[in-house]
């Protein structure tokens, strides 16, 4: 009972850390174009991604036999509370690290530096090195880089169909009581300085172009354009953390799996809890790297992202393959960011690190858990 309850609490530690680092990057576009509020952006992530999670049940259960070890170590090390406790503790510290320091990094990456660490001391030569190589770490490069290959062309295209039915996209500020005031297009970073307005005269401070938003003019089967945009990106963003919680919930839910510990369906209700106390309690840092230091985008190139994002992650999730929705959804925002030019490199390259580091950092604090767990024996 002891030993059920000490993996159980690992798991959740496992989860809450992931809901940290991981439950605000569906709706990251929504907060980075402004069209939705933090509260309101993670309010719509808490929900979307617990039924995600839910439905991994159903939908995903591939992945909770690939997170389970089983095969890639031998079965009776797979089923050892010494292995999954090690697993569960290089996972969790390094993700909730990257999160303390503001870094979106992947949960499942870490995850699979921490069955390396632990699988090499726990087997040694029985470690399946190449079903490591093919079942994890070729879908977590390539997953950025479908990203990355899908999200300029198809922002292209939806672009030309705009144009196509005359949508037209005009910078605005707000004054006063939500008035918008249309002027011309300028380019990023531009500075806001001086503007005609209508009698009765009205202040209004000089900003930087970050402090417009940008609106769609035109309509589209008799709706406003900028209501149906906004109303998909709303819709793409909850598909996103849906796919976040279908994807990322049977991987922590493998670990109880492997010794037993709990069934399935009561793992994924408590995995899914732990998560969204992750992301309501200790989102913010990360939230504002994915929504406002990546790239600038407005709703439009937001929705682009979003739509890659979440069919490349619930393809991913049908067929059991551990791509990362982290890594997925930073190429996908990094590729508006090329695309719009206003991609931060030295932010991406900060990001590209902490990712080149989550494996080998939870590869050894999951080995040097495994050494301290056996040593008591």
């Amino acid at each position: 009972m002891l030993i059920t309850a000490a993996l159980f609490l690992a798991a959740l530690f496992v989860a809450y850390a992931n809901g940290a680092n991981d439950n605000f990057k569906g709706v990251a576009t929504l907060y980075g174009s402004a069209a939705a509020t933090y509260k309101g952006a993670v309010a719509l992530a808490t929900v979307t991604t617990f039924a995600g999670s839910i439905a991994s049940v159903y939908l995903a259960t591939a992945l909770m036999e690939a997170f389970s070890g089983i095969g890639l170590v031998p079965a009776a090390i797979a089923a050892s509370p010494d292995f999954v406790l090690a697993v569960a503790a290089g996972a969790g510290a390094t993700v909730l690290l990257a999160t303390m320091l503001g870094q979106p990094v992947s949960t499942t990456h870490a995850l699979t530096g921490a069955l390396t660490g632990a699988g090499l001391l726990a087997a040694g030569t029985q470690l399946d090195v190449a079903r490591l190589g093919m079942g994890f770490f070729a879908p977590l490069l390539l997953g950025p880089l479908l990203a990355l290959l899908l999200t300029v062309p198809l922002y292209r295209t939806l672009s030309a169909l705009a144009r196509r039915f005359d949508i037209r996209r005009e910078t605005c500020i707000c004054v006063g009581a939500r008035e918008f005031i249309p002027v011309r297009q300028l380019p990023y970073h531009a500075a806001v300085r001086q503007y005609t307005l209508p009698a009765p005269a009205v202040q209004m401070a000089v900003g930087m172009r970050e402090e417009c938003v940008e609106r769609y003019q035109g309509r589209l089967l008799g709706v406003s354009a900028h209501e149906m945009v906004n109303a998909l990106h709303y819709l793409s963003a909850g598909i996103v953390s849906f796919a976040r919680g279908l994807n990322d919930t049977p991987k922590i839910v493998g670990l109880l799996l492997a010794v037993q510990a709990l069934n399935a369906e009561f793992g994924s209700w408590a995995i899914a809890a732990a998560m969204a106390a992750g992301g309501l309690l200790n989102a913010r840092k990360v939230a504002v790297t994915m929504s406002k230091r990546i790239s600038r985008m407005n709703e439009g190139q937001a929705l682009a992202a979003n739509l890659v994002t979440g069919l490349l992650v619930i393809l991913a999730s049908r067929f059991g393959l551990p791509v990362s929705t982290t890594h997925v959804s930073v190429g996908a925002i990094g590729a508006i960011g090329l695309a719009n030019g206003s991609a931060h490199r030295g932010v991406i390259g900060g990001i590209l690190a902490s990712w080149l580091l989550t494996l080998p950092v939870a590869a050894m604090v999951g080995a040097l858990a495994y050494v301290v767990l056996r040593s008591f024996h």
